[in-house]
């Protein structure tokens, strides 16, 4: 197609940037094609690139600034390059899984290719002015994953313009100047969470641009088949903003014209920086040469008119089109440019592969000597030349063939003490330190600002401490929190107008604003994502979900985004975002209030806090509230209304995250709990006393970190009985406490008895206080399951109940 006469940038368009931009195009396509190759030909265990979108990214790429977010897709590889955020050297290394930061900085292998995220930590751990940076939140690879924090970092825009408070932080941001750039497949848009994203953003009116790339398929499925009208556009056209109404703007855009693909980018781009206004563009007309990855050909399910018409309209050749009508290059040029653009393409492949290779070739080497020395003069010789000679023949080693060699060796010589097997020892020593950097490094922060580093300060108290009902805690403490802490924001369903349903923010809202303790609508994903995105810019988000049993509706966004990105990206970006709920002793199958299992196995990399009341709960806050790491904290919710007693210091004193307290001390027993099972323990331990039961009470306070004092051992050491005791469902939390401290601790040694445990039923509890006494544990339960123990032990003692 001709230039459009109208288009505002034409100034900008000049031979140079054009011939740039088509340049990065063909690069793009080239690192594709070899990606893919790589793949089939066994460099690389996968691949999935972003051929077919070259020429939309590059529009998008124009209309970003620094200071913005890209919140984006597996595919935005052309995107982040245009940006000059990725080399295609670096492209390659996340192919190749390399885990050296310096080749990729993105993920240190530890994601498959396309994911990408700017390193916002120093380090120290220390944030950098991100203010300065064009930046992408580290992506996922679950489908619209990427959407729900999107809201987040659009909204902490809205925030940073809205209120002064937070002028002064500009490394954060300058004036809530930054668009957020959200990037999503078509097919994508039909997960919930897109969806509940698009209302929240539209409710709150942030600058959020969301690019939709239609290429016309989800894999294999068609887009009649996925979305109503066959058109995401069509589909939100209800959400369309008008003179009366708020709402999004929504654009429509060809994906191979790239003159059109500008001035829409740079028109969607301006309504979301001035007017905090969010926007659609829907790019339609996209092709996928490749297919949707390396694990099939698009060819099985693609009829031949559609392969037709997507060889005739891919976007880089529509831009070379284009080039050529309006004369702004020769085909000489053009096929100069292509032919630069294929060299580059393959050098940076070949260098990355390289470097790729060459510690664990340096590896091989030195395992292969030392294998050498091992062998000679030894009884065992053949069979460890046999080892070695395996160990040579790997023409592409990996890390795993050196180690594997080195322990099958070891095995050998388990009865031997010469200098060889020494030596093979000391090398695995270092290379097994070496590769837990590599690969299992940075689940939790590892900064001065970890919340393992929080110094303890106790709560004081006085003759004049009231003693207060545990809400009327809560709103003594969140006063004081958001009297000191400007960053604090809380968001949440009910928690600002009514001060949260059990009145822990009363008043709040009032005295600090609709900006900083803010309501929302039922929709618990983007209430973790707003968290997450404001966690991501500075900002310190209490997040809160209404009742513990809902978090199932946020737990993909939980698991997959928040928990595992401080891992994900080796330290390169957190989001330190307090989930706070309420649960325990609920009743009802959908309000049981203790899925405790359930998180401690979704949620490593975020800390799990259980306090037993809500002066322990607002210990733990100030700990978070100092440290950088992401926190799920449970109130007990029927807690509110026992009184205790308030501390002089509720604004400072701070505990510890991993330290259990014993709450009474004993001799004959060892009863470990946490939550609002404390007071049902202490009432049945208070009960065995009277039998002549000593009971040690152990309320462990975290469950991640679990025990990080010993305390439970030490407990063990005098008692040689335990029972661990919770409401969850059989083989959950009391199990996973169980594993901490017999295996993780070794405290099997020091029993007597066999450790038991204590549980709700396997099912969940029927409605009614007879469902909760039938169904989880109750003060009769704990008394009989210790009175058992001990029964076993000394029978002439304590003869059966029944």
């Amino acid at each position: 197609m001709i230039a459009n006469e109208s288009l505002r940038t034409t100034d900008a368009l000049t031979r140079d940037t054009i011939l740039a931009d088509y340049r990065i195009a063909c690069e793009s396509r080239q690192v594709s094609l070899l990606g893919r190759k790589d793949v089939m030909g066994g460099r690389a265990k996968f691949g999935i690139f972003g051929d077919g979108k070259e020429v939309a990214q590059l529009a998008a790429a124009r209309a970003f600034q620094r200071g913005d977010f890209r919140s984006g897709y597996y595919r935005d590889q052309t995107f982040v390059a245009a940006l000059g955020e990725l080399r295609w050297t670096e492209f390659f290394a996340q192919l190749y899984a390399h885990t050296d930061l310096s080749h990729d900085p993105n993920t240190a292998g530890r994601s498959m290719n396309g994911h990408f995220a700017t390193r916002w930590l120093d380090e120290q751990g220390h944030w950098r002015s991100q203010t300065d940076l064009f930046n992408s939140a580290c992506d996922i690879a679950p489908t619209a994953g990427q959407i729900p924090r999107s809201v987040g970092l659009a909204y902490a825009s809205k925030l940073y313009r809205n209120n002064p408070e937070l002028a002064e932080l500009t490394q954060f941001s300058r004036q809530g100047n930054e668009v957020t750039f959200a990037t999503i497949g078509d097919a994508s848009t039909s997960q919930g969470m897109f969806w509940e994203t698009m209302n929240a953003a539209g409710v709150l009116q942030v600058p959020l641009l969301v690019s939709v790339w239609d290429d016309g398929y989800g894999i294999s499925v068609p887009v009649e088949l996925q979305t109503t009208k066959g058109s995401i556009s069509k589909a939100l056209a209800g959400f369309q903003r008008d003179e009366h109404d708020k709402g999004f703007a929504i654009f429509t855009v060809k994906g191979w014209d790239y003159v059109a693909l500008l001035e829409t980018y740079e028109k969607a781009a301006q309504i979301c920086r001035t007017e905090h206004v969010p926007v659609l563009v829907h790019v339609q007309e996209l092709t996928q040469p490749q297919g949707h990855s390396s694990s099939g050909s698009h060819e099985r399910y693609k009829p031949a008119d559609r392969l037709t018409w997507e060889r005739e309209h891919d976007c880089n050749l529509q831009f070379r089109n284009w080039i050529l009508a309006n004369e702004v290059a020769t085909e000489e040029e053009l096929v100069t440019l292509e032919k630069q653009a294929l060299a580059a393409a393959r050098e940076a492949r070949n260098a990355a592969w390289k470097a790729y290779q060459k510690p664990m070739l340096a590896e091989q080497t030195d395992v292969l000597d030392l294998l050498q020395q091992a062998a000679r003069n030894h009884p065992k010789s053949a069979d460890i030349m046999a080892i070695r000679m395996e160990l040579q023949q790997a023409i592409t080693p990996l890390y795993r063939d050196s180690v594997a060699a080195v322990r099958h060796v070891l095995r050998l010589l388990r009865a031997d003490q010469g200098q060889g097997k020494q030596a093979l020892i000391r090398w695995l020593k270092n290379a097994t330190e070496q590769h837990t950097d590599r690969f299992s490094s940075h689940l939790y922060s590892q900064s001065d600002e970890s919340p393992l580093r929080v110094t303890p300060v106790p709560a004081q108290y006085s003759d004049e401490s009231p003693m207060l009902d545990g809400y009327l805690i809560m709103q003594r403490y969140f006063d004081s929190l958001f009297g000191r802490e400007p960053r604090a924001v809380a968001i949440g369903e009910d928690v600002g107008h009514i001060g949260d349903v059990n009145q822990g923010f009363a008043g709040l809202q009032e005295k600090y604003g609709h900006l900083r303790i803010t309501d929302t609508g039922i929709r618990e994903t983007t209430i973790i994502g707003q968290g997450i995105g404001l966690a991501m810019r500075g900002l310190r988000p209490i997040v809160e979900i209404q009742y513990f049993d809902y978090i199932f509706y946020a737990l993909a966004t939980l698991t997959d985004d928040l928990a595992t990105l401080l891992y994900r990206t080796k330290g390169g970006q957190k989001a330190p975002v307090i989930i706070r709920t309420r649960g325990h002793r609920l009743e009802g199958i959908w309000h049981s209030g203790s899925p405790m299992g359930a998180m401690l196995n979704s949620l490593r990399g975020i800390h799990v806090l259980v306090p037993r009341n809500m002066v322990q709960a607002a210990g733990f806050y100030n700990t978070l509230i100092k440290s950088d790491d992401p926190a799920l904290l449970v109130e007990c919710l029927n807690g509110y209304r026992l009184k205790e007693r308030l501390p002089d210091n509720i604004a400072d004193f701070c505990l510890p995250l991993g330290a259990p307290d014993i709450l009474q001390p004993g001799s004959d027993i060892t009863v470990v709990t946490y939550g609002s099972m404390c007071r049902i323990v202490m009432e049945a331990a208070a009960q065995l006393a009277e039998t002549g039961i000593s009971v040690e009470v152990i309320d462990v306070q975290t469950l991640l970190p679990f025990d990080l004092t010993g305390t439970i051992i030490e407990s063990l050491k005098k008692t040689s009985r335990v029972l661990f005791a919770d409401e969850d469902f059989p083989g959950g939390a009391s199990a996973y406490m169980l594993q901490q401290v017999l295996d993780q601790q070794n405290g099997y040694r020091y029993l007597d008895s066999a450790p038991r445990t204590l549980t709700a039923k396997a099912h969940r509890p029927p409605y009614g206080s007879d469902g909760d006494y039938f169904s989880k544990p109750s003060v009769d339960d704990v008394f009989e399951a210790v009175y058992e123990l001990m029964q076993e032990a000394e029978p002439n003692r304590f003869p059966a109940l029944y």
